[in-house]
């Protein structure tokens, strides 16, 4: 609301001027329509949040800014619809600025004098527009002339209320701004931009068609941001002349005036009763609508307010159990760890052992090798040394020509076989013992490679078996982890939705 404060300021003499707005002045004094205020607040934008509870603070401000102004101006009072421009102003102001804008519209931009002498300035301005009809949209006046549809069956609001009381608030708000910045001529340029934008559906309806579409169809097509912003360029773009305007009215005074002549008082009066009839009948049928839609608005809203409610209560169950999810998920994880810490030390261990047996069985291995080779050597040793001795005394032997007699070709002595059977049992005996004893050593070494292949396959089963404990701890704590972040991703979704 770009211009009220100037509007507001320009208008102060007439607050001060009875001091309405002061709190003991509007408890004190009483209006004569006070019912109709009381029943049109409840009427008045019920689904706005401002307004929709009875006895809060938007009604309670518009009832006071209503019935001052009803106190305030006696020739007019209070009329309906007045609570629809009354509730716009004070989106976008406190109450004695809201009364301020209000007073200041009502005298000085001439919305009072619509309602006055039996509304005689707003017929003037239905024939306005019809002319205007006639000039821009001529092929819609003739439709409407066709179904005897006449300006004041369908834009009465649209004076009236300044198309507050059935079009949108951003639509309604770009109208005040227009209004308090080129005067009350703005409403014609709306009026066409309507007619001409809505032409093509109404060509084709008949008078019963064409009302219900001025009721329902025109006013949720402006719901649409986009359409409202279209339908006010189009309105600012139309160029009314206030020339053209003022010979429109000095027609109609003519007309008047040549009616008034022509006809018999009596009908005169007969045909103004009618017109009042039929503008009360339509009056009330927009009464009756407004209550519908109010009856029809509160159920949508307990409706809505019920599911809430019961999203509500499915939310915050799945909340619980998301987060005893989480402390189970939590606890579980708890546990894996100490499983795999316990896994860990166990293997850990159990590697130690396996490593000390390998270093005792690969000293027991090195000092068996070294022995062994120290035997080998000693052996050797002492063969070569009795090969050199038996080589020398059989030399000495060959020699003597005294000992060769006593010895044969190989060696032996002659005639000593039984001793040659000692000797060689010896022999034999103590060649027997060290293959006993290699035998022995050999099958030590063998069972010493035994148990390093058994000691490497329980470290080979070891590593695997930590390598799948690893493995599952790994998993559960993926598993846990897409668990939790789907429980609040499903948590995070479903409360889009139901807010959306």
């Amino acid at each position: 609301m770009q211009n009220y404060r100037h509007s507001s300021r320009s208008c102060r003499w007439h607050v001060n001027k009875t001091n309405l707005c002061t709190r003991e002045a509007r408890h004190s004094l009483e209006s004569p329509q006070d019912s109709a205020i009381t029943r049109d607040i409840n009427r008045t934008f019920p689904a706005h949040d401002y307004f929709k509870d009875t006895g809060g603070d938007g009604q309670d401000s518009l009832y006071k800014i209503c019935k001052a102004y009803s106190v305030y101006d006696e020739e007019i009072g209070y009329c309906q619809g007045q609570s629809f421009l009354a509730a716009v102003l004070l989106l976008h102001m406190p109450e004695e600025q809201a009364f301020s804008v209000l007073v200041k519209i009502m005298f000085d931009y001439g919305l009072r004098e619509l309602f006055k002498q039996n509304f005689e300035d707003l017929h003037c301005k239905f024939y306005q527009l019809e002319r205007l009809m006639q000039e821009y949209i001529p092929d819609l006046y003739n439709h409407f002339l066709d179904i005897s549809l006449e300006a004041h069956m369908y834009a009465s609001q649209w004076f009236l209320t300044l198309f507050t009381a059935k079009f949108p608030l951003y639509m309604v708000f770009h109208i005040i701004d227009l209004l308090l910045c080129e005067g009350i001529s703005v409403i014609f340029n709306v009026a066409l931009g309507l007619l001409k934008t809505s032409k093509d559906d109404l060509l084709l309806t008949d008078f019963e068609g064409a009302l219900k579409f001025f009721r329902v169809q025109l006013p949720k097509r402006y719901r649409s941001e986009e359409n409202a912003k279209k339908l006010m360029e189009l309105a600012c773009s139309m160029k009314i002349s206030q020339k053209k305007l003022k010979k429109y009215e000095k027609e109609y005074h003519t007309m008047r005036e040549q009616q008034a002549q022509q006809e018999d008082p009596i009908e005169r009066f007969e045909r103004e009763n009618r017109r009042l009839q039929e503008a009360n009948m339509r009056l009330e049928q927009e009464n009756d609508d407004l209550a519908h839609e109010l009856v029809t608005s509160k159920i949508a809203l307990r409706k809505d307010l019920d599911n809430a409610e019961e999203k509500a209560d499915a939310l915050n169950k799945e909340l619980l159990m998301t987060k005893q999810k989480l402390i189970d998920a939590e606890e579980e994880k708890r546990r894996l760890e100490d499983e795999s810490a316990q896994l860990k030390e166990m293997c850990r261990r159990e590697l130690d052992k396996a490593e000390s047996e390998i270093r005792k069985n690969s000293s027991i291995i090195g000092d068996y090798k070294q022995i062994c080779s120290q035997l080998s050597e000693r052996l050797e040793k002492q063969q070569t040394a009795n090969k050199v001795e038996i080589e020398k005394i059989r030399q000495k032997v060959d020699d003597c020509e005294r000992c060769r007699g006593f010895f044969n070709k190989e060696g032996r002595i002659k005639g000593m076989s039984s001793a040659k059977e000692v000797l060689d049992e010896d022999t034999d005996e103590e060649k027997e013992t060290l293959k006993n004893q290699l035998r022995e050593m050999e099958l030590e070494l063998a069972q010493t490679k035994l148990q390093l292949v058994e000691a490497e396959c329980k470290i080979q089963d070891l590593e695997h078996h930590l390598g799948l404990a690893l493995n599952e701890v790994q998993a559960a704590k993926k598993t846990w982890f897409n668990r939790t972040l789907s429980s609040i991703k499903t948590a995070t979704g479903v409360q889009g939705k139901e807010t959306c």
